[in-house]
């Protein structure tokens, strides 16, 4: 059996080496992605999988693997936004994703930001490296005095919602499917809206959906409080950046941390001294009450680990059984 695996960093290989000895499987990896300029990589291979923040492209892409003879697609990721899923469907592709690969590594960088938010940390560093040592204008409230609003409550929103009340926080959510296990962690609200009016932080953990898309846009972001902080580590077209840019210029809202953007070219690139090509991030770059990281919420040893791991093995058994409880269906009307 031979696999074949794009989009592969250097911190995976040796994970990769491993399962490939333990397995006693062929891999063979590169770093680019899967595109129509490079499917035909995968061509001779039993099995595919693949890491990248770009779609994979039009539907003859879908077709080329079938004529291959490829039967699935594995993304090392949790979302599976860049795979259309009605083309793989259409042409027999089997798609699984790594559902649960560390909810911890994800839900910490969301409290990690949201702690520095409130206590302005990246404008007393911007200080600091000024020589300037004032505490004008950036006193902080505590954790335990706010509202924390958490938008998806699935492993990842759930983890969140746990670690932020183990700081005292109040916690409220919205998700389309509340969780009745979760409702001693939770006051669920009824709506996103009712959420976004009583929330602190709002803190999102939601898939990309077409109905999903844009729900944070300049009609939402009015309704949040104006000292109130937005954080995104799950995918960035959740939010309209040039409405999130208004709000932070116009004072709607006090901060956004963001480890997700709508257009993620340069993640993962060094682009000292080069133009980003992209005005929306480098606006956000420039604003003192916004956080960015980049696209690290996963990037842990044991998610890192676990994401490798469990890719591989669905495509194995995939492979062996012609499906995969990781398995991702198309779902209509999201």
């Amino acid at each position: 059996m031979k696999l074949f695996m794009y989009g592969v960093q250097a911190h995976e290989k040796e994970i990769i080496r491993a399962w490939a000895d333990a397995h006693a499987i062929e891999i063979e990896t590169t770093a680019d992605f899967l595109s129509e300029k490079t499917v035909d990589q995968a061509k001779g291979y039993d099995g595919i999988c693949i890491q990248q923040p770009v779609p994979l492209g039009a539907a003859k892409l879908y077709a080329t693997l079938k004529s291959y003879g490829i039967k699935q697609i594995a993304t090392r990721t949790a979302g599976y936004d860049m795979i259309d899923l009605q083309e793989a469907e259409r042409n027999e592709l089997i798609v699984t994703n790594v559902p649960a690969y560390s909810p911890y590594a994800v839900a910490e960088l969301a409290v990690t930001q949201a702690m520095q938010l409130v206590r302005h940390v990246s404008q007393f560093q911007k200080r600091i490296a000024d020589n300037d040592f004032r505490w004008d204008g950036l006193m902080s409230r505590e954790i335990r005095s706010m509202t924390v609003g958490i938008v998806g409550t699935g492993r990842i929103g759930a983890t969140a919602a746990q670690l932020f009340k183990g700081l005292g926080a109040k916690i409220i959510g919205f998700d389309q499917y509340p969780n009745d296990r979760l409702k001693d962690l939770i006051e669920y609200r009824s709506s996103l809206e009712e959420v976004l009016k009583e929330a602190d932080i709002v803190s999102l953990h939601t898939p990309l959906f077409d109905s999903t898309r844009h729900m944070i846009n300049a009609r939402t972001l009015k309704l949040m409080k104006k000292s109130a902080y937005l954080i995104n580590i799950a995918r960035g077209a959740l939010i309209d950046t040039e409405a999130l840019i208004d709000a932070l210029e116009s004072g709607e809202i006090a901060g956004a941390a963001l480890d997700t953007f709508e257009n993620e070219t340069v993640i993962n690139k060094k682009l000292s001294g080069q133009s980003l090509n992209d005005p929306l991030l480098e606006k956000l770059i420039a604003m003192d009450q916004v956080l960015l990281t980049p696209h690290v919420g996963f990037f842990t040893e044991t998610a890192i680990r676990n994401i490798v791991d469990g890719a591989l093995n669905s495509v194995l058994e995939v492979l062996q059984t012609g499906t995969s409880k990781n398995r991702v269906k198309p779902v209509v009307n999201q």
